[in-house]
């Protein structure tokens, strides 16, 4: 009995109590604050808003957690006799030489929080920084990782982003020509070019001011007719392929001739 009144009283005193307590608190508030960041930030926003403000979510409730659990860990440290108004002044100190020593570092932690609440950047987004063109894999607060389209990756520090072109903030134009043959009618041709680019539109593949724009080129061998495509800047090699595929069925269906080079080979004596 007499060691569980010991164990009893070590737990009782007010060093434990207050450590526990404050413990629980730091995680309740950590818990409140952190849920009213996400409301805060995302409630009301577009889907496209919602996917670039995850990152800054997140490092705002990081931050938020450590500077609660820092202050907890200071009021238990009182708990317990530190002196931590000498132990705050020691951090001031050591954290402005650690300052001095990581200004790069703070600076690329800087950027990166604004390359993400400027709307600058997303994952996804096409850009091109220093004649080097690809596509964003990794938004970093400290790099950001650009893959370009034969495979290399681009790491840069954020702080080095003075100037980026972002081609994925607009949509992209793509002027298709579709060759055809000579003897097929502009009627017919027109009629099912435009049912197809109506078609894409309903499947949401292009935006709707995307349109036929008429005869483009009349050719050695063929009729060119220009469909002007208006599409997402980061899909739009995909969706001229699509739109390509399209036009080809619909002339099969249609019984629409595609034109291509032929060779004929005389022989001397056939002259």
């Amino acid at each position: 009995m007499n060691f569980l009144n010991k164990v009893y009283q070590t737990i009782m005193t007010k060093q434990i109590i207050g450590s526990v307590i404050t413990l629980i608190f730091a995680y309740i508030i950590v818990t409140i604050i952190n849920g009213i960041i996400s409301k805060i930030l995302i409630t009301g926003k577009t889907q496209f808003e919602i996917k670039k403000r995850k990152t800054v979510i997140k490092l705002f409730q990081s931050v938020v957690k450590y500077i609660i659990y820092a202050i907890a860990f200071l009021i238990i440290l009182d708990f317990w006799g530190v002196d931590t108004r000498s132990l705050i002044t020691s951090l001031g100190i050591f954290g402005a030489v650690l300052g001095l020593a990581m200004q790069d570092t703070v600076k690329d932690f800087i950027s990166g929080i604004s390359l993400v609440l400027e709307n600058y950047l997303q994952v996804g987004d096409t850009v091109t920084y220093n004649n080097f063109t690809g596509e964003v894999i990794e938004l970093g607060l400290r790099t950001t990782k650009i893959k370009g389209f034969d495979g290399e990756v681009l790491v840069i520090a954020n702080r080095n982003i003075d100037t980026i072109i972002n081609a994925s903030q607009k949509k992209a134009n793509l002027l298709l020509n579709i060759p055809t043959a000579y003897e097929e009618k502009v009627s017919k041709v027109e009629k099912v070019l435009k049912e197809v680019i109506d078609t894409a539109i309903k499947d949401k593949l292009i935006y709707e001011d995307s349109v036929y724009s008429g005869v483009n080129n009349l050719g050695s061998s063929s009729v060119d007719y220009l469909i002007n495509i208006h599409c997402d800047q980061n899909k739009k090699y995909a969706i001229k392929r699509a739109m390509l595929e399209r036009v080809k069925l619909a002339y099969e269906k249609h019984n629409i001739k595609i034109p291509y080079d032929q060779i004929e080979v005389h022989h001397g004596q056939d002259i």
